[in-house]
Parts: structure tokens; sequence; C-alpha cells
């Protein structure tokens, strides 16, 4: 089997840079409950790149809530997603950050 070149795209689903407050909410390694505010960097259908402070285990699940303004219920659209389902697939250790790459449980459908 051969590995695919250098430089050649493999994701489904087009990135778009963004730079949003996300609510991580997960458990940590002794089992613990936490919430912890990040910064989506990047997202697209299928995915999010996040920088964080909490260093987290590559199999984490984790629950993310986009906040929203606070309007009327009837002006959002039933389609509007707020909390989304995802697993940590990778995550670079920075000084004073984490980039965690995360996979959405169901992709994002348009």
């Amino acid at each position: 089997m051969s590995s695919p070149a250098r430089g050649v795209e493999r994701r489904k689903h087009q990135r778009l840079p963004l730079s949003i407050p996300v609510f991580v909410r997960g458990t940590d390694e002794s089992g613990k409950e936490f919430l912890e505010f990040a910064t989506a960097l990047n997202i697209s259908a299928g995915g999010i790149l996040l920088a964080t402070r909490r260093s987290l285990p590559k199999s984490a699940s984790l629950s993310l809530e986009i906040p929203v303004a606070p309007l009327p219920a009837d002006s959002f659209s039933s389609q509007s997603i707020r909390s989304l389902k995802a697993r940590l697939v990778r995550i670079t250790h920075g000084e004073r950050y984490h980039l965690m790459g995360l996979k959405f449980t169901r992709a994002i459908q348009s």
C-alpha cells in the first residue's frame, strides 16, 4: 500500500478560517468533568481546529458549545447548530496553548 504524496489534501470538507469562541465539555484523565474555554481557528463540515490551554488524551470524546447572542427563540432556524459532539484525533502541544484537531461525530449538513 502506498502512502499519499506530500501536500495532497486528504480532507473531505473545505475548511473555513474562523476565529470564534467555543466551550469544550469533557472528562479528564482522572474522570473529572471539565468546562474549558477555547478558540476555533478553522472549521469544516467534518471537524474543527481548536486552540486551548488544556491538554487532553488523544481518545477524548468532547461536547462543543458555541455561544450565541440572546435573540428571540423564533429568530433561530430549526437547523441552527449550537452544540456538537466531537472526538480528539490529533493534538500539537505548545508552551502556552495546545492545538486540537477534532472530528465531529456526525458531519454538519447544510
